[in-house]
């Protein structure tokens, strides 16, 4: 029988040659024998237009609904998704050869690791390509590591959550991405540290594209006001998560 790894993106207008070359990132996936990809497009609205911008292949799920931000879409679409494994590609990034393929390798490797992040690498309107500093280094990334991290330098994940691959019993039981109108990729990933170790490759799997109509560039994305909730929000679901998955942090704490 086939497995099948879902590669999950959220689309909110985009520029269809990005799109484009998205999907021609997914082409070049070289899977280990028995498994195959699916590509979960979820247009964050209702307008359908979307789908018109697709390739005719029998492995792409489009599908649209009402606007929500890229984290609900992300959740809506997992009512498409096949695989035991899903993973995240924004619409305007990029995989880089070789990374579906270290994802599974690595949870069929470590079967009580229930999430995986890479190393992404920042491109550049010009071509250019920059790494990112202060990543962990590689290797199994212990239960609660990323919230501690994230706390420590200021409420900035030392991996970018676009990286991450998560195995679906755990998606699902953390309820999709967080209904945040922004960071519910972080609001998951710091969910699934509360309650699994997980692993850092340090081999480059994305190109995070840096442009002016990105998301992280709008004014709202930073207003301090959402951006205090949504980190309180963040961590205090965090925490409870840990506590629930392992009561004997709450012992520890109350003993």
């Amino acid at each position: 029988m086939t497995r099948v790894i879902s590669i999950v993106t959220a689309a909110y207008q985009p520029v269809p040659e990005f799109l484009r070359a998205a999907y021609e990132s997914i082409l070049v996936q070289d899977l280990p024998p028995g498994w195959t990809w699916q590509w979960v497009v979820q247009e964050d609205g209702e307008a359908g237009d979307v789908a018109a911008l697709l390739p005719e292949d029998p492995r792409v799920s489009p599908g649209h609904g009402r606007r929500g931000g890229a984290g609900v879409a992300r959740t809506l679409a997992l009512s498409r998704v096949r695989g035991e494994l899903v993973t995240v590609l924004d619409a305007d990034d990029l995989l880089m050869p070789g990374a579906l393929a270290r994802d599974i390798e690595m949870l069929e490797r470590h079967p009580d690791i229930a999430w995986a992040t890479s190393r992404a690498l920042d491109l550049l309107p010009d071509g250019s390509r920059v790494r990112v500093d202060g990543e962990p280094p590689e290797g199994r990334v212990a239960r609660g590591t990323l919230l501690r991290l994230w706390k420590e330098r200021g409420h900035r994940l030392p991996v970018v959550p676009a990286t991450l691959c998560v195995r679906r019993e755990l998606l699902f039981a953390l309820g999709g991405w967080m209904a945040l109108p922004a960071s519910a990729d972080t609001g998951l990933l710091l969910g699934a540290d509360a309650v699994s170790d997980g692993y850092f490759s340090a081999e480059p799997s994305m190109l995070y594209r840096k442009w002016s109509g990105q998301v992280t560039k709008q004014a709202a994305h930073v207003d301090a006001v959402e951006l205090s909730a949504r980190v309180q929000v963040i961590e205090q679901r965090a925490v409870a998560l840990g506590e629930l998955f392992h009561p004997a942090v709450r012992t520890r704490r109350t003993g």
